[in-house]
């Protein structure tokens, strides 16, 4: 079963950094991609940064510039570095696994969701 485990939400001041941690375990199947979403209080959850498995990473036009995603292959972990916070990045962030085995059948897992808040 997979796990994902996040860290390193919290309190920030407005213009602070940030960075969170997401580190997946019991993977058995070829990861397509991993990133992170996150849902600001009455609001949908929308995509702030994906990397696929060939490394690209696709940003949400509200982050670039200011967040970086990375990943460690070896340790299916990635990591979200956040700079220049602004209070509308207030949100829980969540990181998602995506996956598929040779059988075809497709995985899409959510880590527990970490806060973020910013605070102006």
């Amino acid at each position: 079963q997979v796990r994902l485990v996040e860290s390193g939400g919290g309190l920030v001041q407005a213009g602070g950094s940030l960075r969170l941690s997401c580190a997946a375990s019991g993977v058995t199947f070829t990861i397509n991609a991993m990133g992170w979403y996150r849902q600001a209080p009455g609001k949908q959850r929308e995509l702030v940064a994906v990397i696929t498995s060939g490394g690209s990473i696709n940003y949400a036009d509200s982050v670039k510039g200011r967040f970086t995603a990375s990943r460690d292959n070896a340790k299916n972990t990635v990591y979200l570095q956040m700079n220049s916070l602004k209070p509308e990045d207030t949100a829980v962030y969540y990181c998602n696994l995506r996956g598929s085995d040779y059988g075809g059948r497709r995985y899409d897992s959510w880590a527990q969701g970490t806060q973020v808040t910013v605070s102006s």
